[in-house]
């Protein structure tokens, strides 16, 4: 059974499973991570979802407000050996809801053309692409997505 909880940055098992996303995209980013990783830091992220699976986290999601309309999707991590569950589908739809009771209208977020598998997951759930923004633009790897929250 997946429990998703609600919290912020200052939760322990949250800096855990960043660690863990960090160590994947240093690895998957290559010479770019650096980039990436300076617009990646947690210390703002306020609303924050973890995923617990026999009460172990294993997976984790931000929202970040971007402007009155919009927050941007950060820090989305599900770990290995729990993927394929649709655990970062529960995380994403959490993220939403929040979203929306906050009376955001739009989900933006970025992910890397070298995750097939975040692409994958952000268009079964309805987010469609659209061009690079902010530090985004001109970003070879970067893919950007947007969601209009109903």
């Amino acid at each position: 059974m997946v429990r998703i909880e609600r919290t912020t940055y200052k939760n322990d098992h949250f800096s855990g499973l960043v660690a863990k996303l960090d160590a994947y995209l240093s690895h998957t980013d290559g010479d770019e991570h650096d980039f990436y990783h300076q617009y990646n830091g947690i210390e703002s992220l306020n609303h924050v979802v973890i995923a617990y699976l026999n009460d172990v986290a294993v997976g984790c999601g931000a929202i970040k407000r971007v402007d009155s309309d919009s927050v941007e999707v950060k820090r989305m991590y599900v770990s290995p050996e729990t993927r394929g569950q649709g655990i970062a589908s529960l995380l994403l739809k959490e993220l939403e809801e929040w979203a929306t009771e906050l009376k955001y209208k739009n989900c933006i977020l970025e992910t890397g053309k070298r995750q097939p598998e975040a692409i994958a997951l952000y268009t079964k759930n309805k987010y469609e692409e659209i061009p690079n923004y902010g530090q985004y633009e001109g970003m070879e790897n970067s893919v950007c997505f947007k969601k209009t929250l109903t």
